[in-house]
């Protein structure tokens, strides 16, 4: 039996140290993908609760032939999906509201970092879930072909379009030099 599934044995007995265990392996990511997909920590946050009581609520539908991260990044994502749509609808969030004062402020990012989460913000939805996905989390192809569901091959084309797209942003932005036009061989 796979520490996964044994895990998962002990939550649905009602361990509740297996609980707090499952929780922490998996809450860094899961609130790094919702804050990448959220764009706001605060959602994020109750998002990422949201995620959890889902895991716990599913665990017996879980299938253990299969891994566990990429299941409940599967319902992460959907978990942020319906946020942004139901967000659609709400006042935007003052963000000044989410400094406190006894947190040093973090170092201002760079220009071109800047930028990047600029561009990848405005990605279109699911251009933005599998770049976050692949380069924020460090999942694999067939881990967000999971949590999309959607073929490898799907999420490979959204992938290399979504890079294309932040490249040409950032090329326009003049913060990453043009491509050299390819010189014929000989």
């Amino acid at each position: 039996m796979s520490a996964d599934a044994e895990l998962v044995r002990r939550c649905l007995r009602g361990d509740a140290i297996a609980m707090r265990e499952l929780v922490a392996q998996f809450e860094s990511d899961v609130f790094g993908l919702c804050v990448k997909l959220l764009r706001h920590r605060h959602d994020a946050e109750d998002v990422a609760q949201e995620v959890f009581f889902r895991v716990f609520r599913s665990l017996a539908s879980w299938d253990s032939t299969r891994p566990l991260r990429p299941w409940i990044f599967t319902i992460a994502v959907n978990r942020c999906r319906t946020w942004m749509g139901k967000r659609k609808a709400m006042p935007e969030p003052a963000d000044y509201l989410a400094d406190f004062p006894d947190r040093e402020p973090p170092e201002p990012p760079g220009e071109l970092t800047l930028a990047i989460r600029e561009v990848v913000a405005a990605l279109r939805d699911d251009f933005r879930e599998v770049f976050v996905m692949f380069h924020e989390t460090g999942s694999s192809y067939e881990e967000i072909a999971v949590a999309v569901g959607r073929p490898v091959g799907t999420v490979k084309t959204w992938l290399h379009r979504a890079r294309a797209a932040v490249l040409l942003q950032l090329r326009e932005r003049g913060l990453v030099a043009p491509a050299e036009p390819a010189k014929p061989p000989g």
